[in-house]
């Protein structure tokens, strides 16, 4: 027969981890640096998707779609953010120096266009919850002359 003493700290033990569980994204938050975007998706028929079924720990596919009819243009470049307590905060990243190729991808009007993102050399692999993947895109007319934008779109891991 075990101890009552040993049943009791396992009792204890397990009630403590039960709280930091529980308090694991309050705690979470103040190692984390909140959003800088103040203003998402305001590019007036541009929109980014997440593609159904796409989503991993490390990857996935996201649709744009431009029913406007300028010409966009987006790139490598994007950023990962995490919701917690209701915010969003930006994923710390498993490196200090990186950078992204100075590429650009065309989405004329009425072209859907997809792009495959991998994040696991930048941030690792994600724990569950609510994410959401921001790209830059911008409304070209020519060089030197565009507006930039941001895009979010939401996706969760369980």
């Amino acid at each position: 027969m075990k101890h009552p003493f040993f049943l009791v700290a396992i009792l204890l033990t397990c009630m403590s981890l039960v709280a930091c569980i529980q308090g694991s994204s309050v705690k979470e938050t103040k190692n984390w640096v909140p959003t800088p975007y103040d203003t998402l998706n305001n590019f007036e028929g541009v929109s980014m998707t997440v593609k159904k079924g796409s989503v991993s720990q490390t990857e996935l596919i996201v649709v744009f779609e431009n029913s406007s009819n300028k010409q966009a243009i987006y790139g490598d470049y994007f950023s990962l953010e995490k919701k917690l307590d209701g915010d969003w905060y930006q994923v710390p990243t498993i490196i200090d120096e990186y950078g992204f190729d100075d590429i650009s991808y065309e989405l004329g009007p009425s072209e859907p266009s997809e792009l495959k993102v991998d994040w696991e050399w930048l941030y690792g692999k994600l724990g569950t919850g609510e994410y959401r993947i921001i790209k830059d895109v911008s409304d070209f007319r020519s060089p030197g002359d565009f507006d930039e934008y941001y895009v979010a779109a939401s996706f969760t891991i369980d």
